[in-house]
């Protein structure tokens, strides 16, 4: 089961966000080894402050078990601003119907092995099929996405070929990393649908989702709680917004809004009354 995570929802699934940047601390910092910024277990980039999209898949239990992260591609986005050296001197492929997909993992030790509903492998096609529909039905047409050698394998095998790539093959940790192309065509949709055996709706319908959020909404309370009884908040925003008004560079200013992102997560409270409304966007 998949849920889609927005900006325009974000506020409601702080838990499930926060699950997602464990996973991904996980998989990109322990298991891969890549050069990430982990904080309080929990692996947040400067992309993570732009508003992305997530997929997120959840198993039997409500735990999250996959995500992938979607980035447009006309302004700020990993291949560009980080792995350009995968482009080897290539200018950065821009477009409005050009989406970046990063950040696919999944949870090898929460999942099965075999082809069960709850197994690593339905669970990576099912990420795949979300995050493609999703992608298709937001007026996209293709996808470019860094990978590792694993996964290239992972998306041929399951039938998903990429028909291009972009740039070379370039060490990133404890593997190389290379960027693939894959269009959001009916065609690839349902050649992993088949593989996979997937059929019908992938994501959450509205009383699931109902319930997701309502169940949000009581651990934010009970955190939130927690924290004033605590006398804690308070503090919290304060240092937030002293911290925001002696910074010397936006760089400064962006660490305390990743921060203040890391805090949302766990309390719910909005990052702009956090903040006080300050931003350097």
């Amino acid at each position: 089961m998949l849920v889609v995570v927005d900006a325009l929802n974000k506020a409601d699934f702080p838990g499930l966000l926060d699950e997602m940047f464990r996973l991904r601390a996980r998989v990109f910092g322990d298991r891969l080894g890549w050069e990430v910024d982990i904080r309080n277990g929990r692996e947040i980039d400067k992309f993570d402050a732009l508003d992305p999209a997530y997929v997120i898949g959840l198993d039997d239990e409500g735990h999250v078990v996959s995500c992938v992260r979607a980035l447009q591609t006309t302004g700020p986005h990993m291949l560009s601003d980080v792995f350009s050296a995968i482009l080897d001197g290539e200018a950065p492929l821009r477009s409005a119907t050009l989406w970046e997909s990063t950040r696919f993992c999944v949870d090898t030790n929460r999942l099965d092995r075999g082809n069960g509903r709850n197994s690593v492998s339905y669970a990576t096609c099912e990420l795949m099929v979300g995050s493609l529909e999703y992608a298709r039905n937001s007026g996209i047409t293709d996808i470019v996405t860094v990978i590792d050698p694993v996964m290239d394998r992972v998306l041929k095998r399951s039938d998903n070929a990429p028909y291009g790539y972009v740039g070379k093959k370039t060490p990133m940790g404890k593997v190389p990393a290379l960027a693939a192309l894959l269009d959001c065509s009916d065609e690839r949709i349902n050649k992993v649908r088949a593989f996979a055996g997937i059929e019908g709706d992938v994501f959450a319908d509205e009383t699931v989702m109902a319930r997701l959020m309502a169940a949000e909404a009581e651990r934010r309370q009970a955190v939130a709680s927690s924290y004033m009884q605590m006398g804690m908040l308070d503090n919290l925003v304060q240092y937030l917004n002293d911290q925001y008004d002696n910074a010397h560079s936006d760089e400064e200013r962006m660490a305390v809004e990743r921060l203040a992102a890391q805090l949302h997560v766990v309390t719910g409270m909005p990052e702009t009354a956090m903040l006080a409304g300050r931003s350097i966007a």
